[in-house]
């Protein structure tokens, strides 16, 4: 039978990944909207509008700290798991998490 903290090891992982994706997408976001309010301001669009896509600007630029927490603990999750398994390191899994554990230190710091 597999051990189960190799099931472990996966799901950490998966949530170290889908986030760092989350954090990117969120920074992707805020880029283009902020584009799209220059370009709206300068178009002179009507003030409604203007302020609604502010708002979406906002709600975007809000999401990034959050997700940087999340991520942040799911790192330190997923460090501690991998800590806890070093007998593992010949398995692919173990080999993956490493992997993905480097590239979100990337986006914490």
């Amino acid at each position: 039978m597999a051990d189960p903290r190799i099931k472990t090891l996966k799901i950490k992982t998966g949530v170290v990944k889908r986030l760092t994706k989350e954090k990117l997408m969120y920074i992707q976001e805020t880029e283009q909207q902020l584009e799209k309010v220059e370009k709206l301001k300068k178009a002179g669009i009507d003030e409604n509008t203007f302020k609604k896509q502010e708002e979406v600007l906002r709600e975007s630029q809000m999401m990034i700290p959050d997700t940087q927490r999340r991520l942040k603990a799911a790192f330190e999750d997923l460090k501690s798991v991998i800590a806890d398994c070093e007998e593992l390191k010949e398995e692919e899994d173990y080999l993956n998490a490493q992997k993905f554990l480097a590239e979100a230190e990337k986006e914490i710091n």
